[in-house]
């Protein structure tokens, strides 16, 4: 009775707090946490501490496989060189950075205790990221900063825990390098597995309820396997929701999927605000330990000021060269580009009728000699060459191995296969393209780079992972280290936080009207169209019982699985109903399930955003739910007969 009241009046708290403060134009979180510094401070609350384990083991799992399952992994796989060298250099470099800074400007702190600083405050806050997608910043940036917090967990907890031993003298870098590599590569063989056994299993249980509640223990199996093997649960996390979230669309049911959305919306609303209030209920009870300690919490305050300057200094040190070197990329991108359109041309030369060998094509039995280049257009080294056509020979007696044998028809088919897969290459790379040269990084994104660093409670549980006490150190004063890192973590979320809204104005970064949107919605729109007339054209499109399907259906089909795009959003063209409505139901999840299929083909090839491809699929399952629904009611119900 005594937990079930705070927890209850907590909950409220969110809620609240969730519910007002779009109308006072602050963050939630942002007041959460003042909600938590104001109650902490009342004479008849207790001081609260907040167990590690709980946050590191209980809370952020499900809120980090939350994020990582909408996380659009087409995106998260085009910026992965920039997530990757935020998620583990910048971390490594601003440990290494803040130590020496504190080092050599506080005396009570020796190198490990400011490396170990260093590695609390490194890693920005995937909870604390969502302020910044309500600015109507660019979907990259967004991406950006969301994989970066998903990431930089095991590389912060695996520099703290060798700072940790290095107080007590017990380390070398060699322990450490060996350790951040098994860390990261058996949480990613982990969460793998547990993703793709997860999808397996889930697909064989027809029960939406149930299938939310298998999605709840998800997380968790990923987690705990990969703590007990050594390696970084969070990141074994991230992997099974990143698996998880590409591989859902193909193996669950459109309501099992929708269930699971809105379930772990109403997870997410609750945790999140949960960790920033007691986020705040913390400072009582640090404040008065520091004070017990140090007669005042001024020195935590000072060392965090500057711990907080540095740590904008390194992001921003780290930023400027990392975005110069993407600017280089980019010019190459655009000679890539122009090689990539010789490369269609020549396919499509090749499916040509009547098309041949060229001009300048080698004779029979002789092959002409080409000088090799790269997608830049530069041309490869003589070592270079003679090692790209040791392993173009190797294909090509594979392919003649494999087509021995076969007769014209299997080999016309395997011509096919070929082409349609280097059809897929080039389209995934100018689109890889297109995306990368069309929302480019520059300066003003730069700067929202570094200020949407935020830190939060993740930096507080990881200070509450430091030992009570360290052998042979005694300098060592756990309670000022955790001040610190909660001055930083929350001087971070309101001094950037609440000034981010503004920068982002003043940057003219704010997002446009939604036009390009809409107009990107209508061409998706308009290729399923195609698909649909494609599935109802087809020869063999006969029912499950292998009886034609009425033309008159078919007909009616095909015109409802058109969609109309107006200034307000998605709408079905409105439907009529049909005399042979189970005939019309079938094709109809036929034809949504083809679309679906497309649907996914195109996400993996990247040739249209996240956001569009998203509102699309959630049409496309509401009109399958919806069919469904439809064809389970009694057929005696009149209401629901379809009309003569």
């Amino acid at each position: 009775m005594d937990l079930a009241i705070p927890l209850v009046l907590g909950a409220l708290a969110v809620i609240v707090v969730t519910a007002f403060a779009p109308r006072l134009g602050i963050a939630a979180p942002l007041i959460l946490v003042v909600v938590g510094v104001a109650v902490s401070f009342l004479p008849f609350v207790s001081a609260v501490e907040l167990e590690p384990e709980l946050i590191l083991g209980g809370v952020l799992p499900p809120l980090l496989y939350s994020s990582a399952v909408s996380m659009p992994t087409m995106d998260f796989r085009r910026d992965f060189k920039l997530i990757g060298g935020l998620s583990v250099i910048l971390v490594v470099v601003t440990a290494v950075v803040i130590g020496w800074v504190l080092y050599l400007v506080v005396p009570d702190i020796n190198l490990p205790m400011g490396i170990a600083l260093g590695a609390i405050i490194s890693p920005t806050d995937a909870v604390a990221t969502s302020i910044v997608k309500r600015l109507g910043v660019s979907p990259r940036v967004v991406t950006i900063l969301e994989g970066e917090s998903l990431l930089n967990d095991a590389s912060a907890l695996v520099v703290l825990r060798s700072a940790v031993a290095a107080m007590a003298g017990a380390v070398s870098l060699g322990h450490v390098a060996w350790d951040f590599v098994y860390a990261v590569v058996v949480a990613v063989a982990v969460g793998f597995v547990v993703g793709r056994v997860s999808l397996m299993l889930r697909a064989r249980i027809k029960d939406a309820v149930l299938n939310t509640a298998a999605s709840f223990v998800v997380p968790f199996v990923a987690y705990l396997p990969a703590e007990h093997l050594g390696a970084s649960g969070l990141v074994a996390v991230v992997v099974t929701g990143l698996v998880m979230g590409q591989g859902s669309p193909r193996y669950l049911r459109p309501q099992d999927r929708r269930a699971e959305e809105s379930n772990w919306r109403t997870v997410e609303l609750l945790l999140e605000g949960a960790v920033f209030l007691l986020m705040g209920l913390e400072l009582f009870g640090l404040v008065t330990e520091v004070h017990e300690e140090h007669q005042s919490a001024m020195k935590a305050v000072v060392i965090a000021a500057i711990a907080f300057v540095g740590v904008l200094v390194v992001r921003t040190g780290f930023l400027v060269p990392f975005l110069f070197l993407l600017r280089r990329d980019r010019r190459e991108m655009k000679q890539q580009r122009a090689a990539l359109a010789k490369a269609q041309e020549r396919l499509d030369a090749q499916g040509a009728p009547g098309s041949g060998p060229g001009p300048d094509a080698a004779g029979p039995g002789e092959r002409r000699e080409v000088p090799l280049t790269n997608l830049s257009g530069k041309t490869l080294s003589e070592r270079q060459q003679r090692r790209f056509k040791r392993r173009l020979e190797k294909g090509r007696a594979r392919i003649e191995g494999r087509m021995e044998g076969m007769d014209e028809a299997q080999r016309a088919e395997q011509q096919e296969q070929r082409k349609s897969r280097i059809q897929n290459f080039l389209d995934r790379r100018v689109a890889d393209i297109d995306y990368l040269t069309g929302e480019p990084l520059g300066s003003k994104q730069g700067v929202v780079l570094v200020w949407a660093g935020m830190r939060g409670v993740v930096t507080l549980a990881a200070a509450q992972t430091l030992p009570e006490t360290v052998t042979g150190n005694d300098s060592y004063h756990r309670a000022l280290l955790v001040l610190i890192a909660f001055i930083v973590a929350a001087g971070s979320l309101f001094l950037q936080g609440g000034t981010l809204g503004w920068v982002v104005r003043r940057l003219g970064l704010s997002g446009d009207d939604g036009s390009s949107a809409r107009v990107e919605r209508q061409e998706l729109v308009a290729e399923l169209a195609g698909t649909a007339a494609e599935e109802c054209a087809r020869d063999d499109l006969v029912r499950a019982d292998g009886s034609p399907y009425d033309p008159g259906v078919v007909e009616l089909v095909r015109k409802e699985s058109v969609r109309i795009v107006d200034e307000n959003g998605f709408d079905l063209v409105p439907g009529t109903e049909s005399t042979r409505y189970d005939e019309y139901r079938e094709l109809r999840i036929r034809v949504i399930q083809a679309q679906r299929d497309e649907l996914l083909r195109i996400r993996d090839v990247g040739t249209y955003s996240a956001d569009a491809l998203g509102d699309v699929l959630e049409v496309l399952d509401a009109d399958e739910i919806g069919l469904e629904l439809r064809g389970s009611h009694d057929e005696d119900d009149t209401s629901m007969r379809p009309l003569e």
